[in-house]
């Protein structure tokens, strides 16, 4: 994938937001440990390079430097390129946190993003977490007037749940549905992507890979540094990775079978779903990025793609996908 005329793009739902058919997840620049900053500011212009034009960040990453990181290396092609921050899962420096959407705060927040990101506008801006103590509608009608005060231009929301998005698309059109979304987390499928179809609204896919967990990199707990959060994951546990590795070992033959990597299998898995899906792997390193651009080229035929659906039922996922705590802030 050398050139940006080569990327394929994508309309996210009826919203007539279009960007690339793979986006970047810009988590793990400051997550999963420590990275050197010049790989990283390299491997965020080799993917404009690339043809990708859709970056994801958050305020609640860092939090807030990964804002301040990715709007400083993509301000001299700002106008090229789809921006899309979060906000609403407020992080503490004792590493809790809380959820606030009331509408000071979407007001307060948005503001705040737009400084770090040094841009006058954010093209979609979603509510990270649902606030359970705050009508959905109050957020919603908040997150609507930046729209109409030009600093925002579409409206998202991460993680949630069915009847929320229906509420949530009746006051204003919501743009996007963000959820974690991949061979080994299909949660979205049981409800919500059936309603997000019904109301033309497109799906953002966060952790396409499993968190590197389907890149078959990640055979036991030692791959993990001392900051790196995924130690903390239930998947990750020993005994539940060691549980999970049947997962990767059937994508890894039927990888094998196509001439291509465990990770572009899982990756053209995704995009297969639907053109209104489109998932932003994260890396941190050239070598990665390129990897998963291949994923643009298998092609899976029917059997594949068969056989990669039936794998959740032959290889039932051990542990839970966040952490308790983390968990219980999921609208779904």
């Amino acid at each position: 994938m050398d050139t940006a005329s080569a990327m394929d793009t994508r309309s996210l739902g009826r919203s007539g937001l279009e960007v690339s058919a793979v986006g970047y997840g810009c988590f793990g620049i400051t997550a999963y440990g420590e990275h050197d900053p010049v790989d990283v500011e390299r491997t965020v212009r080799r993917a404009v390079e690339a043809g990708i034009t859709f970056f994801d960040t958050a305020d609640s990453y860092g939090p807030h430097t990964n804002e301040v990181m990715v709007g400083g290396w993509l301000a001299d092609v700002r106008d090229r390129i789809v921006l899309a921050s979060k906000f609403g899962q407020v992080r503490h420096a004792d590493g809790s946190r809380h959820l606030d959407g009331s509408a000071a705060y979407v007001r307060q927040a948005c503001d705040a993003s737009l400084a770090r990101l040094g841009t006058d506008v954010i093209d979609l801006y979603y509510l990270h977490r649902v606030d359970p103590n705050v009508p959905i509608e109050e957020t919603v009608g908040a997150m609507s007037e930046l729209v109409a005060a030009g600093k925002v231009r579409h409206l998202g929301l991460s993680e949630v749940g069915a009847a929320t998005l229906r509420r949530a698309h009746a006051v204003h059109p919501i743009a996007a549905v963000q959820s974690e979304y991949s061979l080994w987390t299909r949660d979205v499928e049981r409800e919500v992507l059936a309603v997000m179809r019904e109301l033309g609204i497109g799906l953002v896919a966060y952790s396409p890979l499993g968190r590197g967990f389907l890149t078959g990199a990640i055979r036991d707990a030692s791959a993990f540094g001392e900051k790196d959060s995924r130690k903390n994951n239930p998947r990750f546990s020993p005994e539940n990775l060691e549980a999970n590795l049947a997962l990767v070992a059937s994508v890894e033959a039927i990888a094998a079978r196509l001439d291509a990597t465990p990770s572009q299998v899982a990756l053209a898995w995704v995009l297969a779903q639907g053109d209104d899906v489109v998932p932003i792997p994260g890396t941190t390193k050239v070598a990665n990025l390129e990897m998963n651009l291949g994923a643009l080229r298998v092609e899976l035929g029917v059997e594949d793609l068969a056989e990669l659906d039936a794998l959740t039922d032959r290889h039932e996922v051990a542990g839970d996908r966040y952490p308790p705590k983390l968990l219980s802030l999921i609208d779904t």
